[in-house]
């Protein structure tokens, strides 16, 4: 339905690239792969079944293999590389932001932090000089179940690298035991990081209707993020809303994913969680949370929410430019003007 490109600001490196190149990297490297079968492997790296997976952790143990395989300055450069150049060959995707978590991919300290950094930097550079209509900007990810001491070494490589392409930071990753994260625990990492005129994003508000919508609170009222990451749950509390809202924070929302993850329940689901969006004004943009393990392209995601009446074609299209515009590339450059 669009002539003029997309944008996609909520995408996992691990999730990125395609299956293919994801085999031959881990032969590449002599990686002891689970199986020597593509086809099997392929299942083991994405949500193969259409069911989707039992629950999120589930799903970290699929990035658990790919972060394995991604884990050298190699295999990141060419992965976002790859990334990249296929969001733009094959979705015309012209706004591109790429999230990842380095040090899940520096085995534990065996890696140089910083070469795995300088590495995925390359692969921007090198999209950036082939695809020129692409504008795209690297997120280095925190992590749940980090020490403080260790997500404010990711803070502090965001902004040394701010120069070179990263544009933001951001947190997800299991929660210790399951339980409610407290997010007022990396308060002083948003802030130097927001200081230094890098994008804040949180992934909050996508599990645990027991205390999701309590996190989504807290999130808001103390770190005040420039976006969330699905932030789903704050379709069932007016307040919530009305608190985005006010404060311009814009979901970063992944429909198929949260169908896969048994995040929403159905279809019916999505439909009502949009139309309560849109009702109260909650600012949005639509986003895969990684194509090839999921199994689905940004098109695709929009071609869902048409069909189910979730949007409209105006409303798909005032997302996908709210998508360009509550993008976190250019943001230093402008605040530091």
């Amino acid at each position: 339905m669009f002539d003029e490109g997309l944008a996609e600001l909520h995408t996992h490196l691990g999730g990125s690239v395609a299956t293919d190149i994801m085999w031959s990297l881990g032969h590449e490297q002599g990686i002891a792969l689970p199986t020597r079968d593509f086809w099997e492997f392929d299942r083991m790296v994405t949500v193969s079944d259409p069911r989707g997976v039992p629950d999120l952790d589930s799903l970290d143990r699929i990035y658990h293999l790919t972060e394995l395989i991604q884990s050298s300055p190699l295999a990141v450069e060419r992965s976002v590389h790859a990334a990249i150049g296929g969001a733009y060959r094959s979705q015309r995707i012209t706004t591109f932001e790429l999230r990842f978590n380095p040090m899940k991919r520096n085995r534990g300290g065996e890696r140089d932090l910083d070469h795995i950094i300088l590495a995925a930097i390359r692969g921007l550079d090198r999209a950036s000089l082939e695809y020129p209509q692409v504008r795209a900007g690297l997120i280095l990810m925190m992590d749940r179940t980090f020490t403080a001491d260790q997500n404010m070494v990711i803070i502090e490589k965001a902004i040394r690298y701010a120069p070179r392409g990263i544009v933001g930071v951001d947190i997800a990753g299991p929660r210790p035991g399951g339980a409610r994260y407290d997010y007022t625990q990396i308060r002083e990492h948003v802030q130097l990081a927001r200081d230094a005129g890098l994008g804040v994003t949180i992934h909050c508000g996508e599990e645990g209707a027991q205390y999701g919508i309590e996190e989504l609170g807290e999130v808001v009222e103390s770190l005040r993020p420039n976006r969330i990451g699905h932030g789903i749950l704050a379709a069932r509390d007016p307040e919530l809303m009305a608190s985005l809202k006010a404060a311009d924070i814009t979901l970063e929302i992944c429909p198929t994913s949260n169908l896969l993850t048994k995040a929403l329940a159905d279809e019916s689901e999505v439909r009502e969680t949009f139309r309560r969006f849109v009702e109260h004004g909650v600012p949005f943009t639509i986003a895969t949370d990684g194509p090839e393990m999921m199994r689905t392209h940004l098109r695709d995601e929009f071609e869902l929410l048409l069909r189910i009446g979730a949007l409209g074609e105006d409303e798909a299209r005032a997302a996908n430019e709210r998508g360009h515009e509550a993008s976190f590339i250019g943001r230093r450059a402008h605040a530091s003007a």
